[in-house]
């Protein structure tokens, strides 16, 4: 179910409640927004985000040491509203840094609410796209820097390699830095022994 007022229902108002149900076909990692007012309700944080079952890690990875995961992140990328240049509703230094010891991997799932499109990276390690909207891929495509648009979703797993603290931002730096520093779209990896 995918509800548009006044098509499929009314609006709900403040203090109400709506309850949608639907059949849940997965594996998929899905976003949930408001379809009245959005422009300004989704830039404001009316979001979330569910996960259907779990998505499989490609045979070709498994080869490569990618045998389970160990933890799982979902990053929210937005640019508007209230909430402004934020990874889950939070701006550099408030971000809190992830962390994995060597040969741990991580499932990361960027979801962009904003407005405009921002190409996520981390400095080390490679990462590996899995899944594209939600749907888990035939084949895994490596990546550096993934170009998240509006509304997509790109499921990327990421092995700890080498120990350190890894920068993990959007790469469009005006997002990402000023001049007096780090700020806005940035978090960090810690990988430990």
């Amino acid at each position: 179910m995918d509800g548009v007022d006044p098509y499929t229902e009314a609006p709900t108002v403040p203090g109400g409640e709506h309850i949608y149900e639907w059949i849940a076909k997965g594996p998929a990692v899905g976003i949930y927004h408001s379809h009245h007012n959005a422009e300004q309700q989704i830039p404001d944080g009316m979001f979330g985000a569910f996960t259907i079952d779990e998505i499989p890690i490609p045979q070709k990875l498994i080869d490569k040491g990618y045998t389970k995961v160990d933890k799982k992140v979902n990053m929210v990328l937005n640019d508007a509203g209230v909430i402004g240049l934020s990874l889950n509703g939070k701006s550099f230094p408030a971000t809190e840094p992830y962390t994995l010891r060597v040969g741990e991997v991580m499932q990361a799932t960027y979801m962009n609410e904003g407005l405009l499109g921002h190409p996520m990276h981390l400095h080390q390690p490679m990462g590996w796209i899995v899944a594209k909207d939600g749907i888990p891929m035939d084949e895994p495509t490596p990546a550096d820097t993934i170009w998240v648009a509006p509304g997509e979703r790109y499921t990327v797993l990421y092995m700890g390699m080498e120990p350190g603290v890894w920068a993990w931002h959007c790469h469009i730096l005006t997002h990402a830095e000023t001049p007096t520093g780090m700020k806005y779209m940035v978090t960090a990896l810690i990988v430990e022994r």
